[in-house]
């Protein structure tokens, strides 16, 4: 998802998704982009598709009907209610920041040469073109995969540490 935000087409699909939306600490409230408050109007627990329980709060807008914008920020029939995960946004936070940091633009830069090629020789010489259908027997290649070059890597460290 990281590398989907940096780019504009991204930004330009969603113009009204809540991320977007201004928060106002103070009053618990967000503003939708006709100016219009968005209430607290309670919180609720979700189980998503993994089995994981989640506690959103929900903040609805008081009057979509009259809105000249109404249809084109949401597509609800009433008025609009957006639902935020604070714990899922501080963890986005915290992994943009690590993610922007140098350390992590270091590891960003390494990814091509040490991931990259591993998933390329699972589809050129092992004939995984259509990674989605064998969800589980490429998962466990690329464990494997991964887990020899690691091995591998760790291997000639040793050697390059008892050779100084």
């Amino acid at each position: 998802m990281f590398d989907k935000e940096l780019h504009d087409n991204y930004n330009k699909k969603c113009p009204f998704a809540a991320n977007k939306l201004f928060y106002n600490q103070e009053k618990d409230c967000y503003i939708c982009p006709m100016g219009q408050q968005m209430e607290f109007i309670g919180t609720a627990t979700e189980i998503t598709a993994t089995g994981f329980k989640q506690t959103v709060k929900k903040y609805q807008a008081k009057n979509c009907a009259t809105c000249p914008l109404n249809g084109a920020c949401h597509k609800a029939k009433g008025n609009w209610v957006i639902m935020i995960n604070e714990n899922l946004n501080r963890l986005k936070k915290k992994a943009h920041e690590m993610l922007n940091s140098e350390e992590g633009i270091q590891r960003r830069k390494k990814r091509c040469f040490y991931l990259e090629p591993t998933f390329g020789n699972i589809k050129q010489n092992h004939g995984f073109r259509m990674l989605v259908k064998l969800y589980r027997i490429a998962h466990l290649i690329c464990r494997n995969k991964l887990v020899k070059s690691f091995c591998i890597y760790s291997t000639w460290l040793k050697q390059v540490k008892n050779s100084v």
